[in-house]
């Protein structure tokens, strides 16, 4: 997420801090630089040219040149300038009215308004103890309504659809009355898009928000589009309204236009931010933390709310007594894989860490935990407790289960044997501190 912006930011920044002494001629040229980055990043032009002025403002003033260390106070003028760019605050969706209330999506086909759907629901149910019920409002894409029914499952949400009707507005009528029969709290449409803004669609949409008086419309933008998603936003607001956006895939290669432009030109809030492929992938927007990761400080907050969510603590003191007592099998080290998974991807793990925290040169390999995964997968039992019986014809049957190679199967075997070599010095190191480590 915004990894090549945050580089050019970074830079701009190595050449500035760490000096006793700044010119404004020097913090003009940094910002420059930084207006620079922003544009390459497809921020709008006119945001980008009003925030470098705002900045620079502050930032050649005599406080600043002449403090102890005005590298530093120049990178915090500019991290509370984008922090008051996304909005300071996080802007929480609106829960508000007599149940069931009503989330309606909108946006051009293909932004994601779907998968938003159920990861919305997701989110919803978990963060605020609601239950949702998705309605199929699409009716215009082919499929849609049969991959909205996936995608709910998947969040374990509630779902109607009316098979036999082009009207989205009976659509939502009736999810209406079978949310109020059924006690759901919050109905989310998932409605119709096109490849472009056009009257047929903003009709449809007019009437559907007429029959439904949602709580919130909310505008699913692709952030793949860069200022293109501003352009379209500035149409909706035009033609419908809204009341908040969501921008998805920005685990892509989104340079971060779009989420840096889009509260400055629109006067409305980003209510959350969608990343990778899973149900679990929608986080509330918080300026500040997304300030931090755009400038390289990394979200350590939002890091250990995710490593929170996966830990369980009855587990992790059974995992703590087998590694202990050496006894941790190839089952155990499977299910911490299905765990370290649930948290997101790695990429995604790494770019929340302070850009000094990072492990330089390293390679993600995603699929190497889907290999190693698959691999365990397609052995028995017996051979999970006690890897040692793994012979040269059952390591090409693991190896043709799993659709990988012998050398994978080796290479997994190998690796784990040498954990539990460093467990058992471990342990024999115990009351000696690390030096059992190194005998």
């Amino acid at each position: 997420m915004f990894d090549t912006l945050t580089e050019k930011l970074s830079e701009t920044f190595r050449k500035i801090t760490g000096r006793g002494v700044l010119t404004e001629s020097d913090v003009r040229q940094a910002m420059r630089q930084v207006r620079r980055a922003l544009l390459e990043a497809d921020v709008n032009f006119r945001v980008a040219k009003d925030f470098i002025d705002r900045v620079t403002e502050k930032a050649v003033g005599e406080r600043v040149l002449k403090s102890i260390d005005p590298g530093s106070q120049v990178i915090k003028i500019v991290n509370d300038g984008i922090v008051d760019l996304l909005g300071t605050e996080p802007s929480p969706p609106d829960l508000s009215g007599t149940p069931p209330i009503v989330y309606l999506l909108v946006g051009l086909q293909g932004s994601g308004k779907t998968t938003t759907a159920a990861r919305l629901a997701w989110w919803l149910q978990k963060n605020r103890g609601r239950r949702v019920m998705l309605a199929a409002c699409d009716l215009q894409r082919p499929a849609a309504v049969d991959q909205l029914e996936k995608v709910a499952r998947d969040a374990d949400a509630g779902f109607y659809a009316l098979r036999d009707t082009t009207d989205p507005v009976a659509v939502l009528g009736g999810a209406l009355d079978e949310a109020k029969l059924r006690g759901y709290d919050l109905v989310i449409a998932d409605t119709a898009g096109r490849l472009h803004v056009d009257d047929a669609l903003m009709e449809e949409l007019e009437r559907v928000s007429g029959a439904a008086d949602p709580r919130e419309t909310l505008l699913v933008l692709d952030g793949l589009s860069g200022q293109d998603a501003v352009t379209v936003a500035e149409e909706f607001q035009k033609r419908i309204g809204f009341t908040g956006a969501v921008i998805t895939k920005m685990d892509g290669d989104s340079r971060g236009g779009a989420a840096l432009s889009f509260r400055a030109v629109t006067g409305k809030p980003i209510r959350f931010i969608g990343t990778g492929e899973k149900v679990d992938g929608l986080e509330a927007m918080d300026p500040r933390r997304l300030a931090g990761r755009i400038l390289g400080m990394g979200d350590v907050v939002g890091l250990v709310e995710r490593a929170q969510e996966a830990f369980d603590m009855d587990e992790a003191v059974k995992l703590e007594k087998k590694l202990v007592s050496n006894t941790f099998t190839l089952d155990d080290f499977a299910r911490e894989l299905g765990r370290i998974r649930k948290l997101g991807s790695l990429s995604d793990l790494l770019g929340m860490l302070p850009k000094g925290m990072r492990p330089q040169g390293v390679e993600v390999d995603e699929s190497q935990f889907t290999r190693m995964s698959a691999i365990i997968g397609s052995m028995t039992m017996r051979e999970k407790l006690h890897p040692e019986i793994i012979n040269g014809s059952r390591r090409k049957r693991i190896a043709m289960g799993s659709g990988t190679s012998v050398s994978d199967v080796n290479r997994l075997l190998r690796e784990f044997g040498t954990m539990k070599k460093m467990m058992k010095r471990v342990k024999a190191g115990r009351g000696t501190g690390l030096q059992g480590l190194f005998r």
